[in-house]
């Protein structure tokens, strides 16, 4: 009878952690799918939001981007797209962080580097979750294909 009911004070438990953890990952990817939809926008105010005070990328360039850097970069035209596609294939969360790994699909337009084409990239988010709210910290990108 005791081991029945550690068995079923474990099973409980896991179900708890289990469903905390699908609730975080729905956040994260719903996240991810804004932020990709605020870079389609120009929405540098919901960016702003979404992005860590410190946010840093490694841009798909290979250089290594701050915040007032790209937001330059969207407010010049320099980060435009006519359509994005961000496909997240996995989400991994530890304690208050989140490592988000896919790849999207962008079509620049006007003044951003390869306009009129199309490039796959894959990418690698970090969220850190601080006082109850998920901010984007880091952010790897590198071209896969350009069509």
């Amino acid at each position: 009878m005791k081991t029945l009911f550690l068995f079923c004070i474990t099973l409980v438990g896991f179900h708890s952690a289990s469903w905390a953890q699908s609730k975080a990952e729905a956040e994260i990817r719903k996240l991810e799918q804004l932020e990709i939809a605020s870079i389609l926008k120009g929405d540098t105010t919901t960016l702003v939001k979404l992005w860590a005070k410190d946010f840093v990328c490694n841009n798909p360039y290979g250089v290594l981007v701050t915040v007032p850097q790209i937001l330059g970069f969207i407010r010049a035209g320099e980060i435009d797209y006519s359509t994005t596609e961000r496909i997240v294939e996995r989400v991994t969360l530890t304690q208050n962080i989140a490592i988000a790994m896919g790849h999207e699909v962008v079509k620049p337009q006007n003044n951003t580097p390869n306009a009129g084409k199309t490039i796959t990239m894959r990418y690698t988010h970090t969220w850190l979750k601080t006082k109850g709210v998920w901010h984007l910290l880091a952010r790897q990108a590198t071209n896969f294909l350009i069509e």
